[in-house]
């Protein structure tokens, strides 16, 4: 997929999505991605616009964020021809995890991914559906690492830029199919 293809697919994206003001609280301008998921071959173009950077560049696993990203987590990973790794919220996953605190605006919570998950692997996508603050992305990507292996980059259906979540992300290489 060239860069043209791509950015025709993040516009229709741009188009589909529904603003919806004041949700969840006062103030805020909610991006659903909903009708985007409901309409078939626009998803299909999705998911292609979100693996293409990352062909050939040696992904074995997808790791993805509950639950939005599950969605858009395995195609990818199917896509790519890489396992496809859930990372969840505490008590959801049945072997040994390993763990992941991290902070929110409003508290902290904590991520859970099996500690066997990543055995062998050599590159590792995370996928999320929103790139806002970072945190939830930044526990993630440590959560791959305290697995033993490495991030070679995250990637996003929706980025708010405003938000400036790539800071929480240092150095790893992030995309997004659509800034705001």
């Amino acid at each position: 997929m060239n860069a043209d293809e791509r950015a025709a697919i993040a516009e229709e994206v741009r188009r589909t999505i529904r603003d919806v003001p004041n949700f969840p609280k006062p103030g805020v301008l909610f991006r659903d991605i909903t009708p985007v998921l409901s309409n078939p071959l626009l998803s299909a173009k999705v998911m292609l616009a979100l693996a293409a950077p990352f062909e050939g560049q040696g992904i074995t696993h997808v790791v993805s964020i509950e639950s939005r990203g599950f969605i858009l987590g395995a195609p990818v990973a199917l896509e790519l021809r890489a396992a496809f790794v859930p990372v969840r919220k505490p008590g959801k996953l049945p072997s040994t995890t390993v763990r992941q605190s991290y902070t929110l605006e409003y508290g902290s919570d904590v991520l859970e991914m099996h500690a066997d998950a990543l055995r062998g692997a050599k590159g590792v996508l995370v996928v999320d559906d929103v790139l806002a603050t970072g945190g939830t992305a930044a526990a993630a990507c440590k959560l791959v690492e305290r697995a033993g292996a490495r991030v070679t980059a995250c990637t996003f259906l929706l980025e708010l830029t405003a938000l400036r979540g790539r800071d929480a992300l240092g150095p790893i290489r992030a995309e997004s199919l659509v800034a705001y």
